[in-house]
């Protein structure tokens, strides 16, 4: 079976070929775990497209077991580009898939293979959804902290709220290519309420996905290893994330636990060491600072810079709890990475994540309850011994051998559905 995917992210193995060095050390590491399980089946020839800036036209790329080819970026994504149209068909007449599967719907070069080759054995991948996360962007700040804390990054890129009409924006094209599918893969209740509120013509598929290797086998998460009212998380870039919330709640935690930290994966958004820090802080990063002044937290508080896998995982090992605090998720991949080496979670009642907590219900709260989320983390620093162990559910649902076959029979069967009714 000849397989094309259209991804978001330029796999490392390309952007290596590409330019000599690749290391993935932001989201979608998820993928290559889910490609690498594909492909060890010799009957499927794996062909993974995306777009980017580091071509200036359609390149090629053979891998070791996979082959790619990189869309030049253009105009950009965040828009309906027709120019990627014809890129589209080429692909097609050259690789000629069998299944056609678009990973995600946050960005437009999906909808235009779409317009330009059809919707016939073709499957969409939900990860998030932008036309609902835009509803929650800015969830838990006010417009006055909007605009008490405007920087100069912000009077020339726009405030928060303009990420949040972006997020908007980009959902109007994702409604679009949602109502479009025939075929549908999700994987909570969540996003299959919203598969069927968009398109209740389009057949919705159920496939758990697969994390990034490192999280498979090795050490497990231990109390008497991890360091003692620590806390991560694993991202925290803009509003959506929740560290504000965090922040909130952190004098409840203190009053208790004075010697807790926080770690927080990615770069210091936060930062005003050097007049460039200055310059490149943003709105929502002056709104953490000051909650970090108001609160006293200056000496707590420790941004990792970015992480490869295995320098997440050795984070979740070394952290008392992990947090997953967001406005709204579908199915977190931090919070299935934690759950896999057993480390404690608290998360937010929002989305998908509900799912994921099945068996540990106990450490869900109220994104907008900072006094719930305060006491949940307290909860597990005096309780460690009563935390619910999660590894054998995670392990269970991010099965690398049973999602790829669930994924190789919905590939078969959307060949047989298609096929019949032409």
């Amino acid at each position: 079976m000849r397989v094309l995917w259209i991804s978001n992210i330029l796999f490392p193995e390309a952007e290596e070929l590409l330019t000599g060095s690749g290391e993935l050390k932001a989201s979608g590491g998820w993928m290559t775990g889910a490609a690498d399980a594909l492909v060890r089946d010799d009957d499927i020839q794996l062909c993974v497209a995306c777009v980017s800036d580091k071509v200036k036209s359609l390149t090629r790329i053979s891998g070791r077991r996979m082959l790619y080819y990189v869309l030049p970026k253009g105009k950009g994504n965040i828009k309906v580009n027709n120019d990627y149209c014809p890129y589209w068909l080429q692909i097609k007449s050259e690789f000629k898939p069998d299944i056609t599967h678009i990973h995600g719907t946050e960005f437009s070069h999906g909808l235009a293979y779409l317009k330009a080759c059809g919707n016939d054995n073709v499957v969409i991948s939900i990860q998030g959804l932008t036309s609902v996360c835009s509803k929650y962007y800015c969830y838990g700040m006010t417009r006055a902290d909007v605009y008490r804390n405007l920087t100069f990054k912000d009077i020339l890129k726009g405030t928060v709220f303009h990420g949040q009409k972006l997020f908007a924006k980009r959902g109007k094209y994702e409604l679009e290519m949602l109502g479009m599918a025939k075929h549908i893969i999700g994987r909570t209740s969540w996003d299959h309420a919203h598969a069927w509120a968009v398109n209740p013509g389009a057949e919705y598929h159920f496939c758990n996905e697969t994390l990034r290797q490192e999280f498979y086998g090795g050490d497990t998460w231990s109390y008497s290893r991890c360091d003692k009212h620590s806390i991560f998380i694993g991202k925290a870039t803009y509003p959506l994330k929740g560290l504000h919330q965090v922040l909130k709640a952190m004098p409840l935690i203190l009053r208790h636990y004075p010697d807790t930290k926080i770690r927080i994966a990615g770069f210091d958004i936060v930062r005003t060491t050097t007049l460039i820090d200055k310059l490149r802080l943003s709105g929502y990063g002056r709104y953490l600072r000051r909650l970090i002044k108001m609160n006293r937290l200056e000496d707590i508080i420790t941004f990792t810079g970015p992480l490869n896998g295995e320098q997440m995982k050795n984070e979740y090992l070394r952290a008392n709890v992990f947090v997953c605090p967001s406005s709204i998720e579908n199915s977190p991949n931090s919070l299935g990475e934690a759950q896999i080496l057993g480390t404690p979670c608290v998360a937010g009642y929002v989305g998908g994540t509900m799912d994921m907590m099945l068996g540990n219900e106990d450490n869900l709260y109220r994104f907008e309850e900072v006094e719930m989320l305060a006491e949940k983390i307290c909860s597990i620093f005096a309780n460690q011994d009563r935390q619910p162990d999660m590894r054998a559910t995670a392990a269970l649902r991010h099965d690398p051998e049973t999602n790829r076959n669930t994924l190789l029979e919905i590939y078969r069967e959307i060949r047989r559905t298609d096929s019949s009714t032409r």
